[in-house]
């Protein structure tokens, strides 16, 4: 299982927030380039990068962060935020992007997003299922929909989706733990899906368990920036894992 810290960025910023809710802003970091080098110096390869300023609006905002950490860290990055039309899709490959993560474009642009994933390939794009309740939420987690989780993630897989980030909205930054019985059943009704779990992450020892579930995956955000799991703990489980 893989081991994707998150940077999530406002006004060029390294945030987190709680719940997707902006007014929870906390700032840890002014140079969110130096969070990701030492992530990248303790042995980790991903990151998950999202452009909260884009996820308000209809474009990405902050490329330029994400070509910084590109150009200057070996990071495999998965982008999103922002990714609503071709020239926002563009800009990300452009400035560095390994895989763009749709949520909303999937949503509302459901033909657009299928004709990326025929075009670029399904080890490029990832399927942003982010939800409440069982229920898909957009836009930065500001718009619900009435898609199911399940069935949202199945539709897409019959598309050749491989790739899906799922985001339990509710545990989000708030550090009381993932929802292995949404993972379970994911895993479960989607068999062959290379599913990366996010949100509530609040110990080590909940890692093993999601990688024994068999998520290809984990982003870990809150977590790592309240210290209640150290770098080095991450960097011996990679090694381990080998």
């Amino acid at each position: 299982m893989r081991i994707i810290p998150a940077i999530d960025i406002i006004e060029g910023k390294c945030v987190r927030l709680s719940k997707g809710d902006y007014s929870t802003k906390k700032i840890y970091s002014d140079a969110p380039l130096e969070v990701a080098k030492q992530f990248e110096a303790h042995g980790i390869t991903s990151l998950h990068l999202v452009d909260l300023d884009g996820a308000k609006s209809d474009t990405i905002v902050n490329y330029k962060v994400l070509e910084q950490i590109a150009t200057k860290t070996s990071l495999s990055i998965d982008f999103g935020g922002g990714i609503k039309n071709n020239e926002s899709l563009k800009i990300a490959f452009e400035s560095g992007a390994r895989q763009i993560t749709g949520g909303s474009i999937a949503v509302k642009n459901e033909a657009l997003f299928t004709e990326w994933i025929a075009k670029y390939g399904n080890e490029k794009m990832i399927l942003g299922a982010d939800a409440n309740k069982e229920k898909i939420a957009i836009s930065g987690w500001m718009e619900e929909s009435d898609l199911d989780l399940v069935d949202f993630i199945q539709k897409y897989m019959e598309k050749s989706i491989e790739y899906v980030i799922c985001t339990d909205i509710a545990k989000d930054g708030m550090l009381i733990g993932p929802s292995f019985e949404l993972y379970q059943k994911i895993i479960k009704k989607c068999p062959g899906i290379k599913l990366i779990a996010s949100g509530g992450i609040s110990t080590f020892d909940e890692l093993p368990k999601l990688a024994e579930m068999g998520c290809e995956g984990t982003i870990i955000g809150k977590a790592i920036y309240e210290n209640r799991i150290s770098l080095k703990q991450l960097e011996n489980f990679i090694i381990n894992r080998f």
